[in-house]
């Protein structure tokens, strides 16, 4: 796999899917209907879904794809393979938020090696170079050239005096329970992936997900926090997560920076 071809491509995916995204985003009808498991879908869902799945499957018609909106794709049983979510955030995208992400993926032995993360309301674009290593570029962007690129890394944490990061839209009293299990100097709230991409910046130290996911939420920031130097376990027994598995839905897992001391699930 030519990694250089791939992390551009999957740029620009990025960047034409967020740009279609924001067109709608400053709409009147963002088309906004539940899905069958009541969690929502909108027009940009759909429309940042097509660029993606038409570009990857032009670019890469023998490899496998994973994406949210498309059902047909989940009942794959794969350890290589693309995995998208178009518009991770729909809630904040649709309560205007703007913490929402296009995610895109490589999944190679069930590990997320290269990722692209891009919050296009926030200008904020993470991604893995080809030699696995993350950056944030700083905009304007262009769609065939990348532009500055900064080197990413996690800190090295204090566990007496950590940075957390929780879920804007899914935090509940069990995750408050176990982030009271450790020292916190402070806390931050955000929505999507971006919170893998605090904690790959040095923003945050700990990023706890007590609830439901998906790989597809998840992949793409694995894969930045990952070339940034941190890590994501599971929860129960803080073993790697891992990808490519039945249903494609996650257990519990944290992210976090190396050199905090992870507390008992």
């Amino acid at each position: 796999m030519d990694f250089d071809e791939m992390m551009m491509t999957l740029r620009r995916l990025a960047l034409e899917a967020g740009d279609r995204i924001m067109e709608i985003y400053g709409s009147d009808d963002m088309g906004v209907r539940s899905k069958s498991d009541e969690s929502p879908v909108t027009l940009a869902d759909e429309a940042a879904d097509a660029v993606i799945s038409a570009g990857l499957r032009a670019a890469y018609p023998d490899a496998a794809l994973v994406t949210e909106e498309q059902a047909q794709t989940h009942g794959q049983t794969v350890s290589d393979f693309f995995i998208v979510d178009p518009l991770d955030g729909t809630k904040e995208f649709v309560q205007r938020r703007g913490d929402f992400t296009v995610n895109i993926a490589w999944i190679e032995g069930g590990v997320p090696i290269r990722g692209v993360v891009y919050a296009p309301a926030k200008a904020r674009l993470f991604w893995t170079r080809a030699d696995g290593a993350s950056v944030e570029e700083t905009g304007p962007f262009d769609m065939d050239a990348p532009g500055r690129c900064t080197p990413i890394h996690v800190t090295k944490p204090d566990d007496s005096a950590l940075m957390v990061v929780a879920s804007k839209s899914h935090r509940d009293a069990a995750t408050d329970e176990y982030i009271g299990r450790y020292a916190v100097r402070d806390m931050k709230s955000a929505g999507s992936s971006l919170k893998f991409c605090l904690v790959a910046t040095g923003e945050a130290d700990l990023y706890p997900r007590l609830g439901r996911t998906m790989e597809w939420d998840t992949a793409a920031g694995h894969a930045v926090l990952s070339g940034a130097g941190g890590r994501v376990v599971r929860f129960d027994d803080h073993t790697p997560l891992a990808y490519g598995k039945p249903g494609f839905e996650n257990p519990f897992f944290i992210a976090h920076a190396p050199g905090v001391t992870l507390k008992a699930g």
